[in-house]
């Protein structure tokens, strides 16, 4: 049988001529095919959510340096659907398909027309560098490019079946809270007026309702039932026991409002408490106070106020307190105003709420708003209802930081950076010595460049800084096993999940304690890092960001430059009242520095400075060691020529909101913050200093001048002026205090003046003199926003702000004030900008205060010829009389007579006319506790030792600031600082408000009030007698010196000024502190340094406050 078989040759035949056409094929295809880029996968999976901004020197990230100008033009791509990439030989293969036919997309549609699918999808006919998105500018420069085809898909949506939903507000959109509508009824028995009260609720529109005096037995709710409305619920407190009183609150039921209950039993009023809301909860307190008198009233009250302040921000206290507050004459109501108004409580309702025409229910607010208060007749009681709105306060809301430029160091930088930069200084070519700090900053960004190159980032708030890599990686972990139990939904993968939330807990709370552990120890001396940070934390107040552009830095600098050239006049007199004697003394030169002085004086340095250095200061005192012979050149170089460098002389000015809550759109409301570079601070303290050892010397600077001076503070001024004071008024004259203020002093400051002041006043000269005259000329700055600068202005006048010699020129600027009080025999006394001028004066003396109005006279004339501006409006006087002296002499004051006042603040101390610091202990006790709360929200973290360094920080420096002044004072008025120093002690203790406070004292080994101010103005005693005070106050004390020789000549006693009455000679320091110093032991007057007699000091009146704790 024949079988007919397939011819085998024809089919090779067959197949070799197909080989051969398609390789035809491609040999034609290839003579049309461009050769193809390279691009790594980074660069396509760019978004445009993350694409950088570069900055004004046209930065870009590393990665987009290489790429084509026009790429970077680019408009953004489409957002596409994310595919799941294709793995193996395929997926590269679709990779090179697809950039080989972007080049024949049109060939290649008409063959997809016929064979739809043949090739790949149509997306691949897109060009390649379309899924490139744009980085910076437009493509209108760049080349023509192929629009992307619109194409269907048969995977995917459909976006007409998409449905449009409302944007979210931001956090920073939210609405305003709704006000809450209130009401306050001595009803006088609710059981007779329920309906007349619930009808009353109901049109008043009341979202709560308190009543006092409801005279409703404990169980019996029969009168609440036809009282309370629908959809409302109550509370009520009766009285424990006897008739009448009883406290109530009726509310409607949606609101979030729970019932407290006092931690201790007041006897002298009734209490009902309740808290409304949360984050932040408001404090609602109900009162009644019987009107009989009850003598423990104020002290309970104090305590519960006491309290509250150290663990509420926001609290409403309310209720019939029986005191007329309409008569602040009374006792009783003088006590309880001072009372109320030094924890900060306002009082909203004036006018009477009782028939009889008095005051006696009231509305006290704390944290929180009250308005549209009025009082309506008294119908159903004999007490009138009171209603008023109130609207808690929102949290603040975290607002996006603006992105800024920064080098990433990592552990190795400094290494890397002392490497490279001794090879390329190691070249460095012969450069002009004026040209010496431009290379090495060049030097510097080239080497940075390279070992931390610029990187740009959004930045954002750390809500949580203490989370540390260990502690991320354990919720990663965390996570891992919450997937894996939403995917077996096995019982040993919940407990993992279980064991590894409990790690996570715990993780978390070691490092938070050990983050603020190593903040507080870090920072324990430095209560303004302590205070900046715990505030981030807990992020109390909103941080005002402006807008970060160059349109606003120009009207910021705008602004500020024309507020300083309104200030100054055009054409100055001539005449000058003051003529100081010219100076015998020269100082010719600075004298150069060691290398081991600068690094001492680097190290050391505070680490801030510009934003245009170019090393950080941080890492400019780790690379010491390598760059520190480079910047003795400099800095030497600059005191041997008398040329600073221009790049020390241009500042970086940065507005800072004066005060929280100002409005951000007015720019007076800003303050200038002004940065200069780090190296230019290191010159200026070397100049600094040696010009103030050259003034101590020499007895130049002006004695009654305690700015900016060694040993010198604003307790030590004060004192030396409230003790001229008390002296004169203890002799039976009186005594005016003036305080003079000077509008921008510091910037208005004439160059040619201070210059001509600091030679022929000071005896500057020479290469010196020429240093001070480069340092003052071709000065600049600009104002910066983010990475948005303004334009550069030069600065004609002022010394330098936020400089190391600006406070030392401005006080030289100002000697010869100096001889126009000595002239007119006024006492006065200077703290930089701040003038105190006093005059004792008796009211027998014919025209006692024409002196001290033609001293103010000679000042104002004084001050325009060198351009400091007189500010009148803010010029305030305040008269001080003997003891028990009320009526006012009969003197002629002149323009003073509208500036007097009966109480002024003065360097951080409000004085009244009576010397009593009433004002001073108030505003110390409203901060004390107002940090005490804020305290209270960070306890949990820490450990008890970090907690008690945050409590002097916060709350025993400001109980110690000037507490010198109070020696002597009332009881009373010492009493309410205790007040804060029990609460401080309790709230670090954990101890019960029940337990006695001294043995608590005892143990954190605080003395009290009373003991503090004696070893205050002790210490100051001591450090007069060793040369570590002041002069002014040095002279106030007399070594006593006996008729004859005695055993008293060895025992360092001092002499006793007799004084004439208690409460005025006797508080001065020049007769208190002798007193307190001669009752000493011998061996405490004979410690040899300050650190030996402040410890014995406290031991012996540890030993004296807390004597019969031990027994």
């Amino acid at each position: 049988m024949l079988v007919k078989m397939a011819p085998v040759c024809s089919a090779r035949r067959l197949l070799l001529s197909f080989i051969c056409f398609v390789l035809l094929f491609l040999v034609n295809f290839a003579l049309h095919v461009c050769c193809t880029f390279s691009y790594d996968r980074q660069t396509l999976s760019i978004r445009m959510s993350d694409r950088p901004e570069y900055d004004n020197q046209g930065f870009f990230p590393p990665y987009l340096e290489p790429m084509p100008p026009y790429w970077r033009s680019l408009p953004p791509s489409p957002v596409l659907r994310k595919r799941r990439r294709r793995w193996g030989n395929r997926g590269g293969r679709l990779v090179k398909l697809k950039s080989w036919i972007s080049h024949f997309p049109h060939e290649l549609r008409c063959i997809r027309r016929f064979c739809p699918r043949l090739l790949v999808p149509l997306r691949a006919l897109d060009p390649v560098d379309s899924s490139l998105v744009p980085v910076v500018g437009s493509f209108e420069n760049g080349p023509a490019k192929l629009s992307p085809l619109r194409h269907m898909r048969w995977h995917g949506v459909d976006k007409k079946n998409l449905r449009p939903v409302d944007l979210v507000a931001n956090a920073s959109e939210v609405l305003d809270p709704v006000p809450l509508r209130l009401g306050l009824i001595n009803t006088r028995s609710v059981a007779n007026k329920t309906f007349i009260l619930k009808d009353f609720f109901l049109s008043r529109a009341l979202d709560l309702l308190f009543l006092t005096e409801t005279w409703i037995s404990p169980g019996e709710l029969s009168a609440f039932i036809e009282l309370v409305p629908a959809d409302c619920t109550f509370f009520n407190v009766p009285r424990a026991s006897g008739r009448g009183g009883g406290l109530a609150a009726v509310f409607k039921a949606h609101l979030d409002l729970k019932q407290l209950f006092p931690s201790s039993r007041y006897t002298s009023f009734e209490l009902c408490l309740c808290k409304l809301g949360h984050s932040p909860s408001l404090l609602c307190a109900i009162v009644y106070r019987p009107p009989k008198y009850n003598k423990v009233f104020l002290s309970e009250f104090s305590e519960f106020l006491a309290d509250c302040a150290s663990r509420y921000d926001q609290i409403l206290l309310l209720g019939d307190f029986n005191i007329h507050v309409c008569c602040p004459g009374k006792p009783l109501a003088k006590d309880f105003l001072a009372l109320v108004n030094s924890f900060n409580f306002v009082q909203s309702v004036s006018g009477a709420t009782q028939e009889r025409g008095h005051t006696l229910d009231l509305v006290l607010s704390y944290g929180l708003s009250v308005c549209n208060v009025r009082v309506e007749d008294a119908i159903f009681s004999d007490h009138m209802p009171i209603l008023f709105d109130i609207a808690p306060s929102n949290a603040f809301a975290n607002q996006a930081a603006p992105v800024r430029c920064y080098r990433a160091f990592g552990s190795d930088s400094a290494e890397r950076f002392s490497i490279l930069f001794d090879k390329l200084m190691f070249y460095a070519p012969e450069l002009p010595t004026a040209d010496d700090l431009l290379y090495f900053d060049f030097a510097c960004k080239s080497v940075l460049d390279i070992v931390a190159p610029l990187r740009l980032r959004k930045c954002k708030s750390k809500t949580s800084p203490w989370l540390t890599d260990r502690t991320r990686a354990i919720r990663r972990q965390c996570r891992k096993c919450e997937r894996q139990w939403k995917k077996d939904r096995l019982h040993v993968s919940l407990e993992a999940l279980k064991i590894s939330w409990k790690t996570y807990q715990r993780a978390v709370k070691a490092d938070k304690h050990s983050y603020f552990s190593q903040l507080i120890s870090a920072n324990s001396h430095n209560p303004r890092v302590l205070y900046s940070t715990i505030n981030s934390v807990l992020n109390l107040e909103g941080n005002n960001l402006l807008p970060s552009s160059e349109a606003m830095c120009n009207k910021f600098i705008t602004f500020f430059v024309d507020k300083i050239a309104s200030l100054r006049p055009l054409i100055p007199p001539i005449v000058d009242p003051a003529m100081h004697a010219p100076c015998s003394s020269l100082f010719p030169a600075f004298a150069q520095i060691s290398l081991r002085d600068l690094e001492e004086l680097v190290l050391h340095a505070k680490p801030c400075g510009s934003p245009n250095d170019v090393v950080t200061p941080c890492f400019l005192q780790k690379v010491f060691p390598i760059i520190g012979p480079y910047i003795l050149k400099i800095i030497n170089t600059s005191l041997l020529t008398s040329q600073v460098p221009s790049g020390f002389k241009h500042a970086v000015i940065h507005p800072l909101l004066k005060k929280p809550g100002l409005d951000s759109s007015t720019m007076s409301n800003f303050r200038p913050i002004s940065k200069l570079p780090f190296l230019s601070k290191i010159l200026e303290r070397i100049v600094h200093t040696q010009l103030l050892d050259y003034l101590n010397d020499s007895q130049l600077s002006e004695i009654f001048q305690s700015g900016f001076k060694p040993f010198h503070s604003t307790e030590t001024a004060l004192v030396k002026v409230t003790n001229d004071i008390l002296v004169a008024t203890d002799r039976g004259k009186y005594a005016v205090l003036v305080l003079l203020d000077m509008t921008a002093a510091f910037d208005t400051v004439d160059h040619d003046l201070l210059i001509s002041r600091l030679h022929h006043c000071v005896g500057i000269s020479d290469l010196a003199l020429s240093w001070v005259k480069s340092y003052l000329s071709e000065r600049s700055f600009c104002v910066k926003l983010g990475l948005a600068a303004s334009s550069v202005a030069p600065l004609l006048w002022g010394v330098p702000q936020g400089s190391i010699l600006g406070p030392l020129f401005f006080s030289l600027y100002l000697l010869p004030l100096g001889a126009i009080f000595r002239k007119h025999g006024v006492s006065f006394h200077l703290y930089a900008d701040d003038c105190q001028l006093y005059l004792p004066f008796s009211h027998l003396d014919t025209s006692p205060c024409q002196s001290l109005l033609d001293c103010l006279s000679d000042i104002k004339l004084w001050m325009a010829n060198n351009f400091l501006n007189f500010n009148g409006r803010k010029t305030e006087a305040i008269l001080y009389g003997p003891h028990r002296s009320t009526d006012t002499p009969d003197v002629d004051f002149g323009d003073l007579t509208s500036h007097l006042k009966s109480s002024i603040t003065n360097l951080g101390v409000k004085l009244d006319s009576a010397l009593t610091f009433e004002g001073h202990v108030n505003g110390v006790v409203k901060s004390a506790f107002y940090h005490l709360r804020r305290l209270s929200k960070v306890k949990p973290f820490l450990s008890k030792p970090n907690l008690e360094t945050l409590i002097h920080a916060f709350i025993t420096s400001r109980l110690d600031y000037c507490n010198s002044l109070l020696i002597g004072a009332g009881s009373g008025t010492l009493s309410r600082l205790q007040l804060v120093q029990n609460a401080a002690a309790q709230f670090l203790t954990g101890s019960s408000k029940f337990d006695h406070i001294t043995p608590v004292l005892a143990s954190l080994h605080w003395l009290p009030i009373e003991f503090r101010v004696r070893f205050k103005v002790l210490l100051l005693v001591f450090k007069s007698l060793n040369g570590l005070a002041p002069i002014y106050l040095s002279d106030l004390l007399k070594p006593h010196v006996p008729p004859r020789l005695l055993r008293s000549a060895e025992q360092l006693l001092l002499s006793v000024p007799k004084s004439r009455l208690k409460c005025r000679g006797d508080r001065a320091f020049s007769i208190v502190a002798p007193m307190l110093w001669n009752n000493l032991p011998l061996q405490i007057r004979q410690a040899s340094s300050v650190q030996v007699f402040k410890s014995r000091l406290k031991t012996y009146f540890y030993s004296l406050a807390f004597n019969s704790v031990g027994n």
